[in-house]
């Protein structure tokens, strides 16, 4: 006994490279059992977490269709949808155009609004002659806004 008591504290020289250093069998020993003992562990986790993270996986489907519908719905009552928008149809095909104008009607009929947002955009002249048509006082609060660092 005495004898792998002794055996455990003698050392032996772990090279790597240029680098080399004295290192006693007891601590190479605890350093494989620890690696073992990390790998394990990560695993277990791993293990865990794919559990846990599947559990919730079918409401997370059922929220984000959810939340995909209702961003299509405003995106629709725009008069632009996801679809289009990504694609960059300006003009999209006509049997595609009038299931969007059939969707819209149906949908602003639903939500029970008459207005819809308007699709025109703003330009610089428009802006130009909105400022323009301003009371003084107003022009120069604009100015002083604008102007003023």
């Amino acid at each position: 006994m005495l004898q792998s008591v002794h055996f455990l504290f003698n050392t032996f020289t772990l090279t790597l490279g240029k680098f080399s250093m004295p290192v006693p069998y007891w601590q190479a020993a605890a350093l494989v059992v620890l690696i073992f003992l990390l790998i394990l562990t990560m695993a277990t986790y791993r293990k865990h977490y794919v559990n846990w993270s599947l559990k919730g996986g079918i409401l997370g489907v059922f929220f984000g269709f959810f939340l995909a519908i209702i961003l299509e719905g405003f995106f629709l009552i725009g008069g632009r949808t996801v679809l289009t928008g990504v694609l960059g149809w300006k003009n999209p095909p006509a049997f595609l155009a009038q299931t969007l104008d059939v969707g819209r009607s149906k949908l602003v009929q639903v939500l029970g609004t008459e207005t819809q947002v308007s699709t025109t955009s703003a330009t610089v002249q428009k802006a130009v002659n909105v400022v323009q048509s301003l009371n003084p006082s107003d022009l120069t609060k604009i100015k002083n806004i604008i102007c003023t660092p």
